[in-house]
């Protein structure tokens, strides 16, 4: 009798319990699954204003390119081209011949180079005929300064796996690795690699610089720029590894999931 009655007792409490440990669990289940659901939400307004920024950021960096050109290059074929016209000597018909032919070298030559700045007037624009394509033409704008010979290298398989947002995340990266060679490498050789493979994309930028010790906090006019590189690549899923020594040059290498 005492053991049904211990039973009973047992039974009842375990009866009486069970329901507030269902409770309490899915009081914690519904909280956790709130967090998520918040963490989530924080995660898409960052990518979201991380995306406006970088968008404001590419144009600024287009305008000041364009700027740039117009005083070194276009201003420059322009000052040419009416210096040479001011000179013809209408006498000597052989020589202002060969002025005038000049001249309009000269003047084609601008044409060319405003149509490349109207390119390049799109700004984030840029990016829509293909991450690939885009860089191609920063690679080809880096090379027209003279100061650099670039090696530029893109699998094929990039153009069929898109994904217009980490395009201009990752374009933007590309700016900045090119910004800190221009600014701080003292570099005269840069290879630049992107890759696909198994669903992750890899972008490998290395230059023949100065470098400095990776091993150690980098110079503060490196560190900004590397900040903002690897801050961009984790926003997206991604990161950035930077190797360097001194006097040895430096290479990043950026992976990404993607598309």
């Amino acid at each position: 009798m005492a053991d049904i009655s211990g039973l009973v007792i047992v039974s009842t409490i375990i009866f009486l319990i069970a329901p507030a440990f269902i409770i309490v669990y899915i009081f914690v289940y519904n909280q956790r699954k709130k967090r998520h659901i918040l963490e989530k939400q924080q995660m898409q307004l960052t990518f979201a204003s991380e995306l406006t920024k970088t968008q404001l950021e590419v144009q600024e960096q287009t305008m000041q390119t364009i700027g740039a050109d117009l005083h070194d290059n276009i201003g420059q074929l322009l000052s040419l081209t009416s210096l040479t016209l001011n000179s013809i000597e209408l006498d000597n018909k052989a020589k202002a011949r060969q002025k005038i032919d000049d001249s309009i070298d000269l003047t084609l030559r601008s044409i060319k180079e405003m149509r490349l700045l109207g390119h390049l007037l799109q700004g984030d624009q840029l990016v829509a005929v293909g991450l690939v394509e885009a860089i191609r033409q920063l690679v080809s704008w880096m090379e027209r300064s003279g100061r650099f010979e670039i090696i530029y290298t893109a699998g094929d398989e990039i153009a069929a796996n898109r994904n217009a947002d980490k395009d201009l995340i990752i374009f933007r990266i590309t700016q900045e690795v090119f910004n800190n060679i221009i600014k701080h490498a003292a570099a005269t050789e840069i290879t630049v690699d992107l890759d696909y493979a198994e669903g992750a994309l890899e972008l490998r930028i290395a230059d023949n610089g100065v470098g400095f010790a990776a091993d150690e906090a980098p110079p503060a006019r490196h560190g900004m720029g590397l900040q903002n590189i690897r801050k961009r690549a984790g926003i997206i899923g991604g990161e950035a590894a930077i190797a360097s020594n001194v006097g040895q040059g430096t290479q990043i290498i950026v992976s990404i999931p993607y598309p």
